[in-house]
C-alpha cells in the first residue's frame, strides 16, 4: 500500500502519507483516504516526503480534494520531497495550498 491516513485527535489534522508513486493508479485509494473518515478534520497534511514520482493526474487529484474539502477555512498543507516540490512550484500550487519546504 502506498497511501496511509491517520487522524490526529490532538490537533484535528488528517495526515495522508503517500510513498512511492502518486499517480492515476492511486486515485481510488487517495480519494478514500480523505472521504472515508469518521471525523471532520480541521486541517489536512499530504505527506509526500517519501514519494518518488508524481504525475499530472496527481495534481488533478489534489485539486479534486481541495474542491471536496471546500472553502471552509480548512487548510491543506503539502510536505513534498525535493523533486515533487519542483513539480508543485512549476504548477504554481503554492497559490492554492500551503507547501512546506522539503527536508534535504
Amino acid at each position: 500500500m502506498t497511501i496511509a491516513s491517520q487522524y490526529q485527535q490532538q490537533n484535528g489534522q488528517l495526515v495522508i502519507q503517500i510513498t512511492e508513486r502518486f499517480d492515476y493508479s492511486t486515485r481510488d485509494e487517495f480519494r478514500a483516504s480523505y472521504t472515508n473518515t469518521d471525523e471532520i478534520p480541521k486541517s489536512y497534511l499530504i505527506d509526500l516526503q517519501h514519494a518518488d514520482y508524481m504525475d499530472s493526474s496527481a495534481l488533478g487529484m489534489l485539486l479534486l480534494m481541495k474542491e471536496y474539502v471546500g472553502n471552509n477555512n480548512v487548510e491543506i498543507k503539502i510536505k513534498p520531497s525535493t523533486n515533487i516540490h519542483k513539480i508543485l512550484d512549476v504548477a504554481t500550487f503554492q497559490q492554492m495550498f500551503v507547501i512546506k519546504s522539503p527536508i534535504v
